[in-house]
């Protein structure tokens, strides 16, 4: 009997001893990783603003298959939300506050725990990428939370691996989501032609796009300084390609709607192009994309026994990248005139 009562007596002072111990642990706690992703912060924004994407990239639903996940009518932006069930209980998570391709603030409620918040960060290196930074934290934490944290080994222990892991999968996800491509042919069609401004230089296939950005660059400050507005989305002009070393003579432009006089001293000079029966293809994707585009496009031609005319072949971008942050959205036409 004494026995009895010893045993259950330092049972007592333990139970009481892990209450003490439980009670006097923070009222409050933060977990937060960061990952480095080379990729726009657009990009990477755009797909974790919206739930509907969260599921790919989640470590829990990948932990637990049998994870039930139900979305709202709103996914994306502030009041976006979903809701999941699994083993452990059910929980919500909602969109409080965005500053877009910035940060994104939620409000996570789990069981009957107390509501967390949630915060992403997005910070642009010189480099590109992109330093994703994802925070949980809590406050004023009662003693079952606390006890739950306890006996689990802390929320870091609880929460950082499936951060490190999420944001893993996230950064697999949104490379794989740039290198998106297609190429079409489009078959025959009428280029309605029309004036341009251009500037011609030579690049090799490791400087082209520096190039053709620059040269764009001094046309457009060129059209700024003599108030012409442009009539059309930029193109290149090729008048010389070599396959073999990927070197070109190129002229870059951008269309005017009526001829333009240039002074004598000018490096920008003002072309046109007639109207034309051309082949078109469509390249939707990277620019990277665009040898494999001709490539296909010239084998095209020859399979249908086309002839090329005098006239010179050319590109146009028809969507501007710093309006389509993805690559996989960039949109450019190939035109070679026909006989």
């Amino acid at each position: 009997m004494k026995a009895a009562k010893y045993i259950l007596f330092l049972l007592l002072i333990a139970i009481i001893g892990l209450a003490i111990y439980i009670a006097v642990q923070p009222n409050n706690f933060e977990v937060s990783r960061t990952r480095t992703i080379n990729a726009p912060k657009a990009v990477i924004y755009n797909n974790v603003v919206d739930f509907k994407n969260w599921e790919v990239w989640s470590s829990w639903a990948e932990a637990d298959p049998e994870m039930t996940i139900t979305l709202a009518e709103t996914t994306k932006g502030v009041n976006g939300s979903y809701s999941w069930e699994d083993k452990d209980g059910m929980g919500t998570i909602k969109t409080v506050q965005t500053v877009v391709n910035n940060t994104i603030k939620q409000e996570m409620q789990f069981a009957d725990f107390p509501t967390s918040d949630i915060s992403w960060l997005f910070k642009s290196n010189d480099n590109g990428s992109t330093d994703v930074t994802w925070t949980i934290s809590g406050k004023d934490l009662p003693f079952g939370f606390k006890a739950f944290a306890t006996f689990t080994g802390g929320m870091e222990k609880q929460i950082a691996p499936h951060y490190e892991r999420s944001l893993e999968k996230l950064d697999s996800i949104v490379q794989e989501s740039m290198k998106v491509y297609t190429i079409n042919i489009d078959d025959i069609t009428e280029y309605g032609g029309g004036f341009y401004l251009y500037k011609t230089t030579s690049a090799t296939k490791t400087n082209i796009s520096r190039v053709i950005g620059k040269q764009f660059g001094e046309i457009m400050k060129y059209m700024s300084q003599n108030h012409i507005v442009a009539n059309g989305m930029p193109f290149t002009i090729y008048n010389e390609m070599n396959t073999e070393n990927g070197s070109v003579i190129m002229s870059n432009a951008i269309p005017v709607r009526d001829r333009v006089i240039v002074n004598d001293t000018s490096e920008v000079l003002c072309g046109y192009i007639p109207k034309t029966t051309v082949l078109k293809t469509t390249l939707k994707g990277n620019y990277t994309n665009l040898p494999e585009a001709w490539t296909s496009t010239m084998e095209y031609l020859a399979a249908k026994n086309l002839e090329q005319s005098d006239l010179k072949p050319f590109e146009i971008y028809t969507n501007d990248p710093g309006n389509f942050p993805n690559p996989a959205d960039w949109i450019t036409e190939i035109y070679i005139p026909i006989k």
